[in-house]
């Protein structure tokens, strides 16, 4: 699946690299709604494209080349990281040629390579090739995320995962995916909801903690694990430490998994990791 993020509009601020033809950025609200109105066949949630109607698969990794060569803020980057060719890409709008100066940078990392540029990055702030956020950008998003966490606790959770920075003034993310080889092709349906419910649980396994949806295996005597679909709980608890969190419950086989993210702006739904907060 996917989701409509940009359209052609004579007015629109975004200017395709190469076409000249003006598009603007939808919201996921907005897009929805287009999708529903104007190919409803395509709806679902996610957006769900038939391949008779595909024009071109724009993939991260092949146009990356091209990124580098035009973009020296993400040359900059890919190389404070240290990434293989093959390794990483852009997604967003640098991918589909619709950039701006201000442009945010989304760095999608692949498989094993994503822990080692996460484990650059605190090096790479020291040596003064990248820089860690400022305030006003942490602040820019918290107030992007809107998670069901206060400013400190977003930010005491967020500061350790090293996933995210500034590089010449420009914002960036560290967005894993998995490579190719470690792709399960076996789609895991939605489940039967339960309801609601809000649990603590000591985190057994986080070993998936930063994949869509981030997995943490739990020992609770009711729920087997909590997903997340937001970007804001990935990597948000390591194992051995106690988390709270509250989401819809979901059942599969004979397990309940709790689900966090059951929308774009979920309320009341989130993961925290008392561990962290309790100890600072």
């Amino acid at each position: 699946g996917c989701v409509l993020r940009y359209v052609p509009d004579p007015a629109g601020d975004r200017v395709r690299r190469g076409s000249g033809v003006r598009y603007r950025k939808l919201d996921f609200a907005e897009a929805y709604a287009r999708v529903a109105a104007e190919r409803p066949h395509c709806l679902d949630l996610l957006h769900r494209v038939p391949l008779d109607e595909i024009a071109a698969v724009h993939k991260p990794e092949a146009i990356f080349p091209d990124i580098l060569a035009r973009d020296e803020r993400v040359r900059r980057l890919a190389n404070a990281l240290g990434l293989a060719p093959g390794t990483a890409g852009c997604t967003g709008s640098l991918l589909v040629g619709l950039e701006g100066p201000g442009s945010d940078i989304d760095l999608v990392v692949y498989g094993a390579a994503f822990d080692r540029a996460r484990a650059r990055l605190p090096h790479a702030v020291r040596e003064g090739l990248v820089d860690d956020l400022s305030e006003e950008l942490w602040r820019r998003v918290y107030a992007k995320r809107r998670p069901a966490l206060v400013y400190e606790e977003f930010r005491l959770h967020e500061a350790r995962k090293w996933n995210r920075g500034e590089i010449g003034g420009t914002y960036f993310d560290l967005l894993f995916t998995r490579d190719y080889a470690g792709i399960d092709p076996r789609p895991v349906p939605k489940g039967p909801v339960v309801g609601k419910a809000e649990i603590e649980a000591t985190v057994t396994d986080a070993a998936l903690a930063y994949d869509v949806p981030a997995v943490y295996e739990l020992d609770h005597p009711e729920v087997a694990r909590v997903l997340s679909f937001t970007h804001t709980y990935s990597g948000q608890a390591l194992a051995g430490e106690v988390i709270e969190a509250a989401g819809m419950l979901e059942q599969h086989g004979d397990e309940r998994w709790l689900v966090v993210g059951t929308c774009r702006e979920p309320v009341g739904e989130y993961i925290r990791s008392l561990s962290l907060v309790e100890n600072g």
